[in-house]
């Protein structure tokens, strides 16, 4: 029997990053250092960052169906605002289509990072519980990129 469920979902995820806001907002314009903190390195990673503009990552992970995550970038507002909506695909299949938002606010010491993502998650091919996990591993890492001279 196949699953037809859809799931909806909401998450927020905050960062306090040491850096201003003007190279945390960096790190996600700039394609070759946006690569290093969201991708693989057996990745293909595209990143067109402009309002319209285009982000594609496809893996194939070592067992299992490839993995494609494409966004719209909806909104860009330099240093302050990104907002993109995306969807991912196990193989051919639609598994989840979002709506995010990541907001940069200044904060002492550095930059306060809030990320606002609304899913749909279907038919069992993704868990909005995996989307949160692993947008939290990326947030990390782009916190280790920063701490290791990242942009700007």
């Amino acid at each position: 029997m196949i699953d037809r469920s859809v799931t909806h979902a909401t998450f927020t995820l905050e960062r306090l990053y040491l850096a201003r806001a003007a190279r945390v907002f960096a790190a996600w314009a700039d394609p070759k250092v946006k690569a290093r903190w969201f991708s693989t390195p057996d990745a293909d990673h595209e990143l067109d960052f402009r309002i319209g503009g285009r982000e594609v990552n496809r893996s194939r992970p070592d067992s299992g169906p490839s993995l494609t995550f494409e966004s719209l970038y909806r909104d860009i507002v330099p240093d302050e605002r990104i907002v993109y909506s995306s969807v991912l695909h196990v193989g051919e299949d639609l598994a989840a289509a979002s709506l995010t938002t990541v907001v940069f606010c200044p904060a002492e010491g550095g930059t306060r990072l809030v990320l606002t993502e609304q899913g749909t998650f279907l038919d069992g091919r993704e868990e909005p519980s995996w989307r949160e996990f692993g947008t939290g591993d990326w947030l990390d890492a782009l916190g280790v990129a920063l701490g290791a001279g990242g942009p700007g």
